[in-house]
């Protein structure tokens, strides 16, 4: 048994060597030609000898040859998935279905749909609007929303549907300046990400949101630390429309980053304001601020060296106690943000450890659904504008988080895919096919910013007259009208739930109430741990959790 499985294992590699020597010997007798078989049975062989002496391949030792064929296979196992054994509504990350949907919307073909849908409508987790017996006709479908508060000098009319953050460096010029142009336009936002201005921001024209992280690009000093006198310079270009203070990202919260010295290019040192030959750190934290107070004071500071534009920030809820500290700092100081972007755990990014991108942040929905209800029971709601962001593709999309409570969106793979993204997952290696996430300039020269800025209008202008046809049904005069109560979710097969009952708004100033609401005790027992001072715990529970209830007057939990 043993000879057999041996033979079995190393036979190919031993047919190679004797076909090597049989053919060699066929050249020295009948023809020359046959030196070649020879030549590339002689290769296998010695591919074959190294494959048995080498030690860091177990497969490769034991089936010399014939075992770079499972190398191979899974080198492409993600091609033969995604374009021969992916379902339509397989998400990895996104569904064909729904990668279809921008393509159509993009280039402007054909996006309906024949014979019904192939939504499995009695599964749990399916989702749908209720519409209206009289529907509405909205005929002009350009929505915005004003954002800026009382404090704001500047106040921005946003498109509800705008380019979410993603940086020069990570993308490359071509993806950038096709998004721009495109956002020029079609009159929408397009968000810088954290690795500054770049030349391929400003040549389009389009309304910029200038997004300041921990690395300060753009408006940092040598040393690293944040510049107001660079950041004035940068805020007061006209093309930059927002500020936007960048916390945490879904696909990677708590995490910072790095870029190699390696990938760093004049024109990436250049917007970045960093050196060229070295490491680009971006630190987890911001140095700036460490606290909730710091932080609204932030708001202000650059509110101010902006001339008053609108400035917010954008984060992935983890400690709901965090959030409500920030909340209690803007009650405390006056000091309120114009605007906050909720990012959700399934956002995307060029590169995320596994754990990250799996197991940390809160999902888009139930961090928006946070956020707006703290507001709301702080009696701030009206002052702060919201946007959402994470998977972010469709008009069903947009609808689904206005009425949960988002103002606005922003999406970055869905303008990905409309400026040709297939979805390779290989943003990280600088070898992007269609030459969006890359920096090499043969790949990036696939891509042409005229041609693509075009289906980045497109699909914007085509997904907000979607979304209209879908406020109409509903009998809306206007999307940003969209309430839970517009939603219904199914449960099991055989139950739903009214969107009021899955993401309920609590009444307005709650937190603030001399009387307690009684079937709103956690809140309160979250809200009275959360202090303006401080992002640390008051205390670290080690025992069960016990709520503040008219029975108890406990005060312990989860920070």
């Amino acid at each position: 048994m043993f000879r057999i499985a041996s033979v079995a294992r190393f036979g190919f590699f031993a047919l190679a060597v004797l076909g090597t020597l049989v053919f060699a010997g066929l050249a020295a007798v009948v023809s020359i030609w046959m030196l070649v078989p020879a030549l590339v049975l002689a290769g296998l062989s010695l591919v074959g000898l190294r494959d048995v002496t080498q030690t860091q391949h177990a497969v490769l030792r034991n089936y010399p040859i014939v075992g770079h064929l499972r190398y191979m296979l899974e080198s492409i196992r993600p091609e033969i998935r995604q374009y021969l054994l992916e379902g339509t509504h397989d998400e990895e990350p996104f569904s064909r279905e729904a990668r279809s949907l921008v393509y159509q919307r993009a280039k402007g073909v054909e996006d309906k749909r024949p014979f019904g849908t192939t939504q499995k409508v009695y599964e749990a987790g399916y989702a749908w609007i209720t519409h209206s017996v009289v529907p509405r006709q909205i005929s002009n479908t350009d929505f915005r929303v004003r954002i800026g508060n009382a404090s704001c000098k500047q106040p921005y009319e946003a498109s509800l549907y705008n380019i979410s953050a993603m940086s020069f460096g990570s993308l490359s010029g071509n993806a950038i300046s096709a998004l721009n142009r495109g956002a020029k336009l079609g009159g929408f936002a397009h968000d810088t990400g954290e690795g500054g201005i770049s030349k391929y921001h400003r040549e389009g024209g389009g309304d910029l949101v200038y997004q300041v992280a921990s690395g300060y690009f753009g408006c940092r000093t040598p040393e690293g630390r944040f510049d107001p006198k660079a950041f004035a310079a940068q805020a007061a270009d006209p093309q930059v429309k927002m500020i936007e203070i960048k916390l945490s990202q879904g696909a990677k919260p708590g995490h910072g980053g790095m870029l190699p010295a390696a990938k760093i290019t004049p024109e990436i040192a250049q917007a970045r304001g960093i050196p060229m030959g070295q490491d680009c750190l971006s630190p987890a934290a911001h140095s700036e601020f460490s606290t909730p107070l710091e932080l609204v004071q932030m708001i202000a500071r650059l509110r101010d060296l902006s001339g008053g534009k609108p400035v917010g920030f954008k984060l992935c809820i983890g400690h709901r106690r965090e959030f409500m500290c920030i909340v209690k700092a803007m009650l405390e100081t006056g000091i309120v943000p114009d605007f906050i972007v909720v990012d959700g755990k399934e956002g995307g990014t060029g590169s995320a450890p596994l754990e990250f991108a799996n197991r940390v942040g809160m999902p888009m929905r139930e961090g928006l659904h946070f956020v707006h209800n703290t507001l709301r029971g702080a009696g701030l709601r009206d002052q702060v504008k919201i946007g959402a962001a994470g998977k972010i593709v469709s008009a069903f999309d947009i609808a689904r988080v206005l009425a949960l409570g988002a103002d606005f969106c922003n999406s970055a793979r869905g303008f990905m895919f409309a400026i040709g993204c297939i979805q390779a997952q290989s943003c990280h290696t600088n070898k992007c096919p269609v030459g969006i996430a890359t920096q090499d300039k043969l790949r990036q020269r696939a891509l042409d910013p005229a041609d693509k800025s075009q289906r980045v209008a497109r699909f914007h202008r085509n997904t907000l007259h979607a979304l209209g046809e879908l406020a109409s049904a509903a009998g809306l005069d206007n999307p940003i009208d969209f309430l839970p109560y517009h939603l219904m979710f199914r449960q099991e097969a055989s139950t739903f739930m009214d969107g009021n009952e899955v993401f309920a708004y609590v009444p307005e100033g709650f937190l603030l109430a001399a009387d307690r609401h009684p079937d709103l005790a956690e809140w309160h027992d979250r809200w009275d741990r959360a202090t303006a001072q401080t992002f640390a715990p008051p205390m670290i529970p080690y025992g069960p959790f016990t709520r503040n209830t008219p029975a108890s007057s406990a005060v312990q939990g989860r920070a």
